[in-house]
């Protein structure tokens, strides 16, 4: 007999050799039909894979996140069976499941695809899962799976298999298909309802430019036709909200192949946006005692070799920058926390000088593959909204909290009400991924784990997430249609402090290390307005957006009170805009509206006479005429209001 510890702490006895899926039927019939697979202590398993010792058991549906990952993992490998069938030949890459589907990169050969051939994919994937053929995980040496792999001409999987160690391959086979894989997979294919193909394209094998590039077919499954329409619906709201296509629409920003691709031109209206975000952090970082600084854009070698962000970073980065001293190199800066190091060191400290909270809008450079580049969220120019703050370790804590006391005024701020709180942490089996001693980490990790308890988050922790430094607090946003993103991030830090021997004085007189905290609620000043306009669909809070009000003359006649209208709004800081065009005034409403200013103030006889403006706001509400000074604080009391 083995013993079976569940969630809930109950303990059960079964025979040695039962499955997940057994004991799921010993619970509950509804269980059993829904169970998905098996997280057996902290690794995921098939739920019909035999269990043979004492175990950790929770079982796994589609409410469960890792219950979706192996469903849409399954899914891929249906995917790749039916485009086996009807494109025999076809060498497979990888396969993963992602945030939301999966997707499976593929070596079509010959073969021509295009969205075209969607629907017979489709409708050959449904087919499968009507078979309800069985998954069968085969364990294989790794000379076996050379050679089944070698007979099929398959140099990809054979490259894949040559890095793996003998004794820990395994095959699935569901069908004709089998597959190199890990899994875990479903039993079966039958739980998969709706089967949608998204989209294709390029990537290169093993993300490498030099390598071939493969095609990437993105698609995703649901167990219910209805889950499958609504994430189309979703989709198609994310469409309209792409920041690539408001930003264009709002003027806020451009790339030019000229310039280099990844490398954002911020237009006057996305200037004036980010500046407004920019001053907004700093006056909120004032009041908490930060001081701005400026570094270079780029550093001598020896800087980022004594950080580790050589070591790290190199291979991501721009090439070196030579100059014509010999031996000498410079990179441009992959991160701003080595400047702020050598700014700390650059007098004696002590301990009535800490903590130093050292803020900077720096920008780094990172040189990310063109394949993974995407609009702001991924580029290979962003600003950060850095800071470091250097303290001793009785103030470690307090300084924390304040951080997050930071990142929850600016989500609240701009109406990110939906988020996780993440605790990354080292992968403890995976050590020479980081950097610094095991007593660091478990003083630095202890450390988040008391500040987020001391604010009462609610948090999940992931493992191997960490920064190479250190731990992390991630804030992980839900923006208004869904989608999770990463922004705000605290990381504690013991480790560059000592590589760059920093030291302060304190009351006892004697020589001690600092600690560090790194910390950006925005994360990158790119990244973040992405984010706010995908969220907003481009309607920003009144004190943030590039035009607050346009001014509507009904004709040529009333241009002289439109332009003296202008001139008081301006002088009280409301920014406005006159459409002095021929055009009727429904047409100037209209197109206002898709401009997404949030006032629209028409004049005409009437309110020249009276001094007064026709106020309509954005989405079609007519607020009626006001008096200038009372449409001056309106304004006023909505943008004091939303930064209260």
């Amino acid at each position: 007999m083995i013993h079976i510890t569940l969630p809930d702490g109950s303990i059960k006895k079964f025979e040695k050799g039962i499955t997940s899926y057994e004991i799921a039927l010993s619970i509950s019939k509804g269980l059993a039909r829904n169970v998905l697979a098996a997280q057996i202590n902290k690794e995921i398993w098939d739920i019909n894979r035999p269990l043979f010792e004492n175990v950790n058991l929770r079982l796994l549906t589609w409410n469960d996140a890792e219950g979706k990952d192996v469903f849409w993992h399954t899914s891929a490998h249906l995917m790749a069976s039916a485009i086996e069938i009807l494109y025999p030949g076809v060498k497979f890459g990888i396969g993963p499941s992602i945030e939301t589907g999966f997707y499976y990169d593929i070596d079509f050969m010959d073969y021509s695809i295009s969205s075209d051939d969607f629907k017979k994919i489709e409708d050959k994937m449904a087919e499968l899962v009507a078979a309800k053929q069985q998954i069968k995980r085969v364990e294989v040496s790794k000379q076996e799976a050379l050679d089944y792999f070698t007979k099929k001409n398959d140099e990809y999987k054979i490259e894949l298999i040559q890095d793996l160690e003998d004794g820990d391959i395994t095959f699935y086979q569901s069908g004709d298909f089998v597959d190199l894989c890990r899994g875990p997979h479903l039993p079966d294919m039958s739980a998969i309802k709706a089967i949608k193909l998204l989209s294709l394209a390029g990537a290169y094998w093993r993300g490498d430019e030099k390598r071939k590039q493969l095609t990437r077919i993105y698609a995703v499954t649901f167990p219910k036709k209805k889950e499958l329409d609504e994430y189309l619906l979703l989709l198609e709201e994310a469409k309209k909200r792409d920041h690539r296509k408001v930003g264009r629409e709002l003027e806020l920003f451009t790339f030019s192949p000229r310039v280099g691709i990844g490398l954002p031109i911020w237009l006057p209206k996305g200037a004036a946006l980010r500046e407004r975000l920019e001053n907004f952090l700093k006056k909120v970082q004032k009041e908490y005692g930060y001081q701005q600084v400026i570094s270079p854009h780029i550093g001598n070698v020896e800087l980022y070799k004594t950080s580790g962000h050589y070591q790290k970073y190199g291979q991501d980065s721009f090439r070196p920058i030579t100059t014509p001293q010999e031996g000498e190199e410079f990179f441009l800066k992959p991160m701003n926390c080595p400047h702020n190091c050598e700014i700390y060191s650059s007098k004696p400290r002590s301990y009535k000088d800490l903590p130093l909270r050292l803020a900077e809008f720096g920008t780094v450079y990172r040189y990310e593959q063109s394949g993974e580049l995407h609009g702001l969220t991924r580029v290979r120019g962003f600003t950060q909204d850095d800071a470091h703050i250097f303290c001793t370790p009785e103030q470690l804590e307090d300084e924390f909290c304040k951080v997050i006391d930071i990142v929850l005024y600016i989500f609240k701020t701009l109406d990110f009400k939906d988020y996780t709180v993440q605790i990354s942490l080292r992968d403890p089996d995976n050590k020479e991924k980081y950097i610094g001693s095991d007593e660091n980490w478990e003083k630095s990790e202890n450390a988040i784990v008391q500040a987020a308890k001391q604010r009462n988050l609610d948090t999940v922790v992931e493992v191997g997430e960490a920064a190479f430094y250190g731990p992390k607090l991630d804030f992980m946003v839900k923006d208004a249609i869904g989608r999770k993103w990463q922004l705000g991030t605290i990381q504690v830090d013991y480790n560059l402090p000592e590589r760059f021997e920093l030291e302060y004085i304190g009351s006892d007189n004697q020589k001690h290390r600092p600690i560090m905290i790194h910390r950006a609620p925005f994360g990158s000043m790119e990244r973040f307005v992405a984010v706010l306009i995908e969220h907003t669909g481009g309607n920003f809070p009144l004190w943030l957006t590039p035009d607050q009000a346009i001014i509507l003359p009904i004709s040529d006649k009333y241009m002289d009170y439109a332009q003296s209208l202008m001139q008081t709004l301006d002088k009280n800081d409301i920014r406005v805009s006159i459409d002095d065009r021929s055009e009727k005034t429904g047409r100037k409403i209209r197109d206002a509206e898709l401009r997404k200013i949030p006032y629209m103030l028409i004049v005409g006889e009437k309110e020249e006479n009276k001094h007064t403006v026709s106020v309509r706001q954005h989405g079609m509400k007519d607020l009626g005429t006001m008096s200038i000074p009372s449409f001056i604080e309106h304004i006023n009391n909505e943008v004091t209001n939303s930064l209260a």
